[in-house]
Formats: C-alpha cells, structure tokens, sequence
C-alpha cells in the first residue's frame, strides 16, 4: 500500500485476487476504488490493466499516485458504477469486475461526509455526484417517509417511532448529526449491546442519499453485460439488503427457470452465467483478527459463459419497493 494514507485492508483480499486470477492478465474493472486496495495488487501482475470508479472525488489524489506508479495500465474515473456503460471498452478484454460496497478508513474518519454517528455538525452522508444530502432527508420528509427509509433501508425496528419522534423535534430546531444521535438514543427502548443504538438509522441514510439500491442495480447489470467470456463478477457486500440483492441476481442469471417443473429441458433458456461456489466466502479468522470490520463481508462470484451482450432481468420489478422509497428523494 501507499505509505502516506491511513491504514486500510482491502477485505477478502486474497480470495478476490484467487477468483478472478490476474496472472493470466487482461482488463480489470474496480468499481469501487476507495483507498485502491484491490487495484495495486491486480497491477502487481504482469500484462494487466485496471480501469478504476469512485464516486468520491477525493480518491483521485490516491489514484494519481498509483497512476504514477503503473504508467499506462491505470485509468481512474471519477464516476458512480452505475455509469459503466457510459465507458468505451469495445477493445477491452474484460476478465473481471469488483465490487466492494464498504467504505474505506479514509471515508468513515471523513467528518465532511458524516457516515459515522461520532461526526459532528451537519448531516451530510454524500459519498460524491448526489442529488440532496441526510440534512435535507431527516428535516424534510414525512413521518411516514423517514419510517420506511429506516425500516427497509436499515431493517430497524423501531423505526415509526424514531420517524414520529423526528417529526416533533425538528419543530423546535434544525436536527443535525449529534442531535439525532441522542434522539434515536432517547427514543429506542430496546437497547444491542453489541452495536450502537444509531448504527440501522445512519446505515439507512446513507443508503438512501446515495441512492445505492439502483446503483447497486445498474451496477451488476452493466458489468454482467461487458464482462467477457469467463470472466468474473465479484461482489463483497456487508449487510443483509445488500447480499439480498446480489444474491438473487446471481440466482437469476445462473439458473434456469420454468413455468413447470414438467416442461422439458429444451424449453429452458440457457443461462449466461455460472456459480461454482453457492455459499458466500467470509473472511478468514487471520483476517478477522487484522480487521475487525470485515466480520460482516460476504463475496459472492460468478463467471460468464459466453459473450453474451443483451439479457432480461426482472430484478427492478423483484425489489420495486426500495426503488419506490428511494425515489421519496426526487421531491428534494
């Protein structure tokens, strides 16, 4: 790693780099380059190439230094990984496409973005390229708004409660970070000594300002479409929506589907994708020790049989919902 940047551990490291076998060069697309863990380690490797996405402009700073030091084989993108196909890659020999949808040490110490409930000042959560930020969401959305962000987008399930309890507060004064730390304190009656009180209400936040459930959704499509033959798509999720999300698409692109289970095998369609390991990899209890937020990483993988460009997904209409609460957004 750079030296001059906090310590951060790329997770499921090693397992990335066993998947998607860089050795055997070829284009490599990280959607998700934060600190660039995953990156230098890919350009380690003779004959590879890396084509990086951040959101978060402030990664450029880090990507002009690996830039200097693997000249001609990196390119970084200050993009969401929604816009992949907004890349010209008709020459590419694309053999593999990470996501890693944590964030790095650099983001969650960023007391600009506020992504952490030990920030102080303004709600913010913006990750780069958004629309309205947590500030706007919190003092300007209905009780019922709030209360499904944070029931669906954090799975908390006190959430009608902290919403109303919102309502009534920003009457008084503008809520912002420390503020709705103690009121989602005071409020909650059923205490996890395990994670914080705020940890489900900021996770849903930011889910919704940064809009990740269609990112998440235009991403996997994008990549599953410019992915070449046995090529990898790896994705290391962190928490339950997520890997929901993932692992249904995954399901859908490898498996086929009939109306009846009568139906002969000629009338399936042919799958584009193939899944050789059905449960996710976790990290290892080494890595564990070394990085304690990894506990909750799940990688799930597939590989693409052929070059296949155009393919029917129902999985907007699958999660329909989220979009719906997402886009309580537009009115801001």
């Amino acid at each position: 790693m750079l030296s001059d940047i906090p310590k951060h551990y790329p997770v499921l490291l090693n397992e990335i780099i066993s998947i998607i076998t860089p050795q055997h060069g070829g284009t490599f697309i990280d959607c998700t380059f934060g600190q660039g863990g995953y990156t230098e380690k890919i350009l380690s490797f003779k004959g590879t190439k890396v084509i990086a996405l951040d959101r978060d402009k402030k990664c450029k700073e880090i990507a002009d230094k690996i830039s200097k030091k693997f000249e001609n084989r990196f390119v970084f993108k200050n993009k969401k990984f929604s816009q992949l196909n907004h890349l010209k890659l008709k020459n590419e020999n694309i053999k593999g496409v990470i996501f890693d949808l944590g964030f790095s040490y650099s983001q969650i110490k960023d007391v600009e973005k506020g992504l952490s409930f030990n920030s102080e000042g303004e709600l913010n959560m913006q990750m780069g390229i958004n629309e309205f930020s947590a500030k706007e969401a919190i003092n300007m959305l209905s009780a019922l708004e709030l209360e499904k962000i944070f029931k669906f987008f954090g799975e908390e399930n006190e959430a009608k409660k902290i919403a109303n309890q919102i309502i009534i507060s920003r009457k008084k004064k503008e809520i912002d970070t420390q503020e709705l730390v103690k009121l989602i304190e005071k409020t909650k009656t059923k205490k996890n000594f395990k994670i914080h009180s705020a940890t489900k209400i900021f996770q849903a936040l930011r889910i919704f300002v940064n809009k990740e459930i269609s990112e998440l959704l235009n991403g996997l499509i994008s990549a599953s479409k410019i992915l070449k033959k046995d090529g990898v798509l790896a994705v290391v999720t962190f928490h339950s929506l997520e890997d929901k999300i993932v692992k249904y698409f995954f399901k859908s692109l490898s498996e086929n589907k009939s109306i009846s289970r009568y139906l002969p095998q000629l009338n399936q369609r042919e799958t584009l994708f193939k899944i050789l390991e059905k449960k996710p990899k976790t990290p290892s209890l080494k890595e564990l020790k070394e990085n304690i937020p990894s506990r909750s990483a799940k990688l799930r993988y597939m590989i693409k049989k052929d070059n296949s460009y155009n393919f029917e997904t129902d999985i907007f209409n699958e999660f329909r919902n989220l979009i719906e609460i997402e886009n309580f957004g537009n009115k801001l």
